[in-house]
């Protein structure tokens, strides 16, 4: 089951047909044509599983670039189609869909309703680049990083979470 922003029908705003988060869904923009600041930037696969009832799977290509404060985030199915773009900077944050735009009032609300877990974005970008920045809740286990490999775990707040991204950094 997908998270509600990603389903299909009068409860989704994304497209149906999820199947692969986080490669490269062309050269994804922020409003007014700038790219985020920083040099920041991977590209892969990823997972998440959220054992809520009923359990919930996600999983798409992504690119990400940008940092914790400025970024963009293109997720594609496997087979190339964009399933949504997040632009964020400081005070506002964007998930564009074709020609629909929402706005959440920040980033951590932004990846909240595309993916369905509450993922700290902060700590995700210094986990993919080897860091163990501490996340109450959240146990990244760092260990194949060198390999191109995160895992991280939340154990809570309730329901668990996992999620897993292979990737590679530019």
């Amino acid at each position: 089951m997908l998270a509600p922003a990603l389903q299909g029908g009068r409860r989704g705003f994304l497209a149906a047909g999820v199947a692969a988060l986080l490669v490269t869904a062309g050269c994804a923009q922020l409003p007014g044509g700038a790219r985020p600041q920083g040099t920041d930037t991977w590209s892969g696969r990823m997972s998440l599983r959220i054992d809520s009832q009923p359990v919930q799977t996600f999983s798409a290509l992504f690119e990400l670039r940008g940092s914790p404060e400025a970024g963009e985030l293109s997720l594609t199915s496997p087979i190339g189609s964009t399933l949504a773009q997040l632009h964020w900077s400081p005070g506002e944050a964007l998930l564009k869909n074709g020609s629909e735009v929402r706005r959440y009032e920040s980033v951590d609300a932004l990846i909240e309703a595309a993916t369905g877990a509450a993922i700290p974005v902060g700590a995700l970008f210094g986990w993919l680049a080897g860091r163990d920045d501490r996340v109450p809740g959240w146990r990244p286990d760092l260990a194949q990083i060198a390999n191109g490999r995160l895992q991280a775990t939340r154990e809570n707040p309730g329901p668990t979470a996992d999620l897993r991204i292979v990737f590679e950094r530019s």
